[in-house]
């Protein structure tokens, strides 16, 4: 935050107020988790952190937890995640699309190329999974967050309504 106390800071913060993109309130942090689950699913990190911030920017999320929260989609993670979509679009599309054979990410000139050419044989249960995939689990982020904050509120609540009746 000391970068806001400089020349530059003093022409950004007021922007930065006005679209509460480092406010840490419920709906902020709520938003700021469900844009990054959405724009993590998106191919390569850079444009992931791009858009998350655009649409908290957009939409008053916290941007520092959006871009926090893409980096669930890694190197480790990325192939479940697709598959997952794959399998999301398989349920979603009519027809029948095998699950392409995981050989090609060995067979290619290298891992990057092998798993492009694994990808593109995804098509479209891929192509249509891959939003439902992120929708979802945006949604189930939002709930999420906004659980676990109104957790300690219904219980404070349910104590007090306790003590008023006894």
């Amino acid at each position: 935050m000391a970068l806001l106390n400089g020349p530059l800071g003093t022409k950004i913060r007021p922007w930065i107020d006005q679209h509460d993109v480092l406010n840490f309130g419920r709906h902020a942090l709520a938003k700021g988790v469900a844009f990054g689950l959405l724009c993590g699913l998106l191919p390569l990190g850079p444009i992931q952190m791009a858009a998350t911030v655009l649409m908290c920017v957009k939409w008053r999320g916290n941007a520092l937890i959006g871009i926090i929260t893409t980096l669930y989609s890694n190197a480790l993670t990325i192939i479940p995640l697709y598959m997952l979509a794959f399998q999301m679009g398989r349920w979603v599309i009519p027809g029948d699309y095998p699950v392409p054979n995981m050989s090609a990410l060995t067979q290619s000139q290298g891992w990057i190329s092998g798993t492009w050419d694994w990808l593109t044989a995804m098509g479209w249960p891929l192509f249509v999974g891959l939003p439902l995939l992120g929708v979802a689990l945006a949604a189930l982020g939002y709930l999420l967050v906004q659980s676990i904050w109104l957790l300690p509120v219904c219980l404070r609540a349910r104590r007090m309504q306790k003590r008023s009746t006894n």
